[in-house]
């Protein structure tokens, strides 16, 4: 792991603290309008029942993989990734809400099971359904990044394939989390939003399409986006589009949370990467401070075990 700066300190730990600040804040608004530029959304009860600053499954679902990183293990590793979907089965189970798509992959695999029976559980509920690209894997990805801000590029997008495909085997949530991951670690080290350098990590056959859709999210706003942001593609885009637009990660979460519909994920992707062009501390103490939502991890809590995965 590189030695890094405070201010890329900073931006690790705002790619966890943002998304979950984005995810706390959407969670009024989840299956709602979209809204005008001059209504400022603000925290209150969640859609099911989370409560005001509690963020929801996009930013629960990301912890496990956050303290894989934080031990010090590799998103590459079976190990890793067996343990991660242990803690979702464990999770699930009084969840207020679980994505449909993530519900169904974690039913189908025996407890204490191995890689080979997640990936037929994945692969099983595609196959049974012919498609399995809901934003259930894009929404957890912002912490993929910080476990690969040095070596090969094309290492990043092989892990966060491979956390994407542990319950969404579909190609557009593989080039999905590649394309976001890559944009987040580029943030972190540079201070700066640049998703088209990332292109050459979807494989060639896929890169003319997504390049097309870079562009149209990147001159767009996230109510462009809101009839079908459920799925990965148009989640991409809305969030692409809240951060591309805004001037700071306040601007960028609340952008994408009056984008409607699934604000919640929406804003938690998109704040994952605001947090990573602006830093933690660009986030104001009135939208960073309470965030709760998982046993003894508080905001304060996930941004320091950001900065312990990146070797603080």
């Amino acid at each position: 792991m590189p030695t890094l700066s405070p201010a890329q300190l900073d931006r690790a730990a705002g790619t966890v603290l943002v998304s979950a600040a984005g995810d706390a804040l959407g969670s009024a608004y989840e299956f709602g309008p979209a809204l005008a530029d001059d209504v400022t959304p603000v925290f209150g009860r969640g859609h099911f029942g989370h409560a005001e600053r509690e963020w929801t499954d996009d930013t629960s679902m990301a912890v496990p993989i956050l303290d894989e990183l934080v031990a010090g293990r590799s998103l590459t590793d079976p190990r890793a990734l067996t343990a991660i979907v242990t803690r979702w089965q464990e999770w699930a189970r009084d969840a207020l809400d679980v994505g449909a798509q993530t519900r169904q992959v974690l039913g189908r695999i025996p407890a204490g099971a191995g890689m080979d029976a997640i990936t037929a559980a994945s692969r099983g509920v595609h196959d049974a359904t012919g498609r399995s690209a809901g934003n259930g894997s894009l929404m957890r990805t912002g912490p993929v990044a910080l476990g690969f801000l040095d070596g090969p590029r094309q290492d990043l997008a092989a892990a966060a394939a491979a956390v994407a495909r542990l319950t969404h085997w579909e190609d557009d949530n593989v080039d999905a989390c590649a394309l976001w991951s890559g944009a987040v670690r580029h943030g972190i080290l540079f201070g700066e939003l640049d998703m088209p350098a990332q292109l050459d990590l979807v494989p060639a056959p896929r890169r003319e399409r997504w390049a097309q859709l870079v562009d149209e999210a990147l001159d767009a706003h996230p109510r462009d986006f809101r009839e079908a942001n459920g799925w990965v593609v148009r989640a991409f885009q809305g969030a692409l589009a809240a951060v591309s637009g805004a001037v700071s990660p306040l601007d960028a979460i609340e952008r994408a949370v009056r984008g409607g519909n699934d604000t919640d994920t929406v804003a938690a992707i998109a704040g994952s990467l605001a947090g990573a062009v602006w830093g933690a501390d660009a986030l104001p103490a009135s939208h960073a401070d309470g965030l709760n939502g998982w046993p003894g991890v508080d905001g304060v809590e996930l941004a320091r075990r950001a900065r312990v995965a990146v070797g603080a």
